[in-house]
């Protein structure tokens, strides 16, 4: 896939291996992810920060008594939750872009983007076990 430029230099499509590859809707459904999961986690965030700081009296109060009772209400494990998923998944997609952008080599770009998929699914895993797991009666 090339094209030739006036000059007759022929210039190479950004990584064109010469095959021809069957059009994915992936990127378009990761580029829609990321807007929609955007717009979700300003509101979510934005609220946590609301009603930590502001209407909950400020972070000072904030301690193992005030996690586990706030964790004991099945809303704000799925508030919480849902936080921590959308976060981890809008943030690795997001790196996956970057790698994918500037890593040249595929297996560099191979190794970084399993890297990122483990130390994401490992941190939602433990997040996840963390929320629902959570025993207030170890305080």
């Amino acid at each position: 896939m090339s094209s030739t430029v006036n000059s007759g230099f022929s210039i190479e499509a950004p990584r064109s291996d010469g095959r021809n590859h069957q059009r994915s809707n992936y990127e378009l459904y990761s580029w829609l992810f990321m807007r929609i999961s955007g717009i979700i986690l300003i509101v979510l965030v934005l609220g946590h920060l609301l009603i930590m700081n502001i209407l909950d009296g400020g972070v000072q109060r904030i301690n193992f008594a005030f996690v586990a009772g706030r964790w004991a209400s099945p809303f704000w494990q799925v508030w919480d939750l849902t936080m921590l998923w959308l976060a981890m998944i809008h943030g690795t997609n997001g790196l996956r872009t970057i790698i994918n952008d500037y890593a040249e080599r595929n297996g560099t770009r191979f190794w970084l983007k399993m890297l990122l998929y483990t130390a994401s699914a490992f941190t939602i895993v433990l997040g996840t076990l963390v929320i629902f797991t959570f025993d207030p009666n170890l305080g």
